[in-house]
């Protein structure tokens, strides 16, 4: 490990700001959030991107040209790069950076995530594996070849998971390619559907190892939460467990709502944060953000995902924290700056109002031209905001294929139940206008 103690000095005695370095695919408002936050603490950003590996910095921004998909050389050129212009915190969006961030963080000497967890969390194999020998409860699981033949597979038996399951891509996240299969007949049928996702181009362009791969798993009832949290130095600090009210059965797994405070016996949320800590120790995170997904049913509860990273996309705007002795509000891209500084969080808190965002949904395939009804929805009591991030002719795809969302619903009030029923009364005033999709001739 490379010892920077002496590169931080340097670049205080030189007056100059202290180097947050930003990995990241895109430029979206996510990457923005973390960037205007940064700005606000005093430091300066620099971004490590795969965006573009030809062009001499196309966006101006100063940006490493990584690859992401390689994260061993990555790292090494943010070694090199540190050399002369020393990183003092890493922060990583998305599920494809961290491995890249690990390793070089391991190598500078700064705080995140080990390699090898980094890895294994970006696995949705090998964290069930991880999960399963510590004990956890996991679906049952099978990962097989994407060019298998899903017929060969049924007619072998999918023992012992069984019907129903649940097939999803490795690759891929947000509910993307995930389905439910109740027989054989709906097993070959999404297999297929997730081999045609899979061997897109969009997809093979990223060259992932775990898009050569699908994963079949019990279905596991119950209700299902999300949960916000970070790692300070192997110790598990939940943040937030959200509800997510509408349910969540299948075919297609499609998030929707998220509320906080959740409206679980106070008993079961302690279950699950002891869940969460043995996981933390099972999959070996270390220092960053931490965002999992759970169903809780009459057995305790089951673990669907744990990812080294932050919740996605603008749905950190539903989460506001209090500074102890501080007449502040901070948000959760400044608390994750802050971890990654090495500044303690423990005592920071949530806020005592409820909150909660809305997905909006795509109602249908089309090309999006516009939504009306947004002023409208805007007054809905308790809506703090309606944005709307589609763009006029952009394709707009429902899950299991879609990759995004039209927009998102933000609301706060005095308890879940208020906020739950704002975003849904604000969700009824939108009407999107959609024009169909031309088939190719």
């Amino acid at each position: 490990m490379e010892n920077r103690a002496s590169e931080a000095g340097r670049s205080t005695l030189k007056g100059e700001k202290r180097r947050l370095l930003l990995l990241t695919t895109t430029t979206g408002y996510q990457t923005r959030a973390f960037v205007q936050t940064a700005e606000k603490l005093g430091l300066a950003v620099v971004f490590g991107s795969d965006r573009c590996h030809v062009l001499d910095d196309p966006w101006q921004d100063g940006a490493l040209a990584l690859k992401f998909e390689d994260p061993g050389p990555s790292a090494a050129k943010i070694v090199e790069y540190a050399r002369c212009q020393p990183v003092d915190a890493i922060v990583a969006l998305a599920d494809l950076t961290p491995p890249t961030a690990a390793r070089a963080a391991e190598r500078l000497g700064l705080l995140f995530h080990r390699p090898e967890t980094s890895d294994i969390c970006r696995d949705k194999y090998r964290s069930r594996q991880r999960l399963e020998e510590c004990g956890l409860n996991i679906p049952r699981f099978a990962r097989f070849p994407i060019g298998e033949n899903p017929m060969d597979i049924v007619k072998l038996g999918v023992a012992p998971i069984g019907f129903p399951c649940v097939l999803k891509p490795m690759a891929l996240s947000a509910s993307r390619g995930v389905i439910r299969a109740n027989n054989a007949q709906e097993f070959i049928t999404a297999f297929k559907q997730i081999q045609s996702l899979l061997n897109s181009p969009e997809v093979q362009l990223k060259r992932d190892e775990t898009s050569n791969y699908l994963q079949v798993e019990e279905y596991i009832g119950g209700v299902e939460i999300a949960v916000e949290g970070v790692v300070d130095r192997g110790r598990l600090k939940v943040l937030a467990v959200f509800d997510k009210p509408d349910p969540m059965v299948g075919p297609y797994f499609e998030e929707s709502i998220y509320v906080t405070p959740s409206r679980l016996p106070i008993e079961a949320q302690a279950e699950v944060t002891e869940t969460l800590r043995r996981a933390v120790l099972a999959l070996g995170l270390h220092h960053g953000p931490l965002h999992a997904e759970l169903r809780l049913n009459n057995q305790g509860p089951w673990i669907l995902e744990v990812a080294a990273r932050s919740i996605g996309g603008l749905c950190s705007q539903a989460l506001r924290f209090r500074v102890p002795r501080q007449d502040e509000i901070i948000s959760l891209e400044e608390l994750i700056i802050r971890l990654a500084l090495g500044e303690d969080v423990e005592t920071i808190r949530r806020e005592e109002a409820a909150s909660g965002v809305m997905m909006i949904p795509v109602p249908h395939a089309g090309i999006f031209q516009r939504v009306e009804g947004v002023e409208e929805a805007r007054r809905t009591p308790g809506v703090e905001g309606v944005i709307i991030t589609a763009r006029p002719n952009q394709k707009l795809i429902p899950l299991p294929e879609g990759t995004s969302y039209p927009g998102f619903i933000f609301a706060r009030g005095p308890s879940p139940e208020f906020v739950e029923q704002a975003l849904r009364d604000s969700h009824k005033k939108l009407r999107f206008v959609l024009s169909p999709v031309l088939p190719l001739i």
